[in-house]
């Protein structure tokens, strides 16, 4: 066991001194905005809030599948919700670290930050604007603050690697939805509108990326950024200890 431990270290040794290599600056498909990228996320948006505010899907829709869903679950309330809301970002950060996708571990890295603050600052404006009532009674509903943030996560995966790992990426999105009804925390509507303040959120940190790179001098650095990795073993009271220092430079 003690050798396959050590073999992943030393694996993981050899990948990842490449991780932080800054590949050279260009427009990429992702970085590019066009007009076409609006149309699923603001129409999400769009709908949720027409949704979330007319009173005949409010009554049709939203009340009957609380209502369904209490009868289901008796108003139980599990945390996994919580956790796997962040999983998508978490794949998305632990793949840059590892030197994957067509940007750098820096790049990919301003990207995700750009995008989450700007999902943190739109979803939670709205929600205090708006303060709404949630199907538990409790304030600030809509829009769905986990659904926004795994459907970011996703969607920072399928633009950075890929349609499949995007797919599997916003299975764990579309979970972590379904389960903020099941909780009875959300309204469905709150929930079509966290999916596209996501989705828009992720765009936006790809389509500001070309203007971080001019003012954090991305562009013209005299060297790349660089995550060096060294395996250490060292003996212990207790048996052999295995490790890994990191070292960023940027």
């Amino acid at each position: 066991m003690k050798g396959i431990f050590l073999s992943v270290v030393l694996a993981l040794a050899a990948i990842l001194p490449a991780a932080g290599q800054r590949r050279d600056s260009v427009y990429t498909a992702s970085e590019q905005f066009r007009f076409q990228k609006l149309i699923a996320p603001v129409s999400l948006m769009g709908v949720g809030a027409v949704c979330a505010f007319t009173p005949g899907y409010q009554h049709g829709v939203n009340e009957p599948v609380r209502d369904w869903v209490l009868s289901k679950t008796s108003g139980a309330d599990n945390l996994i919700d919580n956790y796997i809301q962040f999983a998508p970002l978490a794949g998305y950060a632990v793949a840059a670290v590892c030197g994957a996708g067509e940007h750098s571990f820096l790049e990919q890295a301003l990207v995700g930050g750009t995008s989450y603050l700007l999902l943190f600052l739109s979803v939670q404006g709205v929600k205090y604007a708006t303060a709404n009532v949630r199907p538990n009674g409790a304030p600030f509903s809509f829009p769905s603050g986990h659904t926004a943030t795994a459907f970011l996560g996703a969607e920072l995966v399928r633009l950075e690697y890929g349609p499949w790992w995007g797919l599997a990426a916003y299975s764990v999105a579309v979970t972590t939805a379904f389960l903020r009804v099941w909780n009875n925390w959300h309204w469905t509507s709150d929930l079509i509108a966290g999916a596209g303040f996501g989705i828009l959120c992720a765009h936006a940190g790809y389509w500001l990326l070309p203007l971080e790179r001019k003012l954090f001098h991305l562009d013209h650095r005299e060297r790349p950024v660089q995550l060096s990795t060294v395996p250490c073993v060292a003996p212990t009271p207790y048996g052999t200890s295995y490790g890994m220092s990191l070292t960023l430079n940027f």
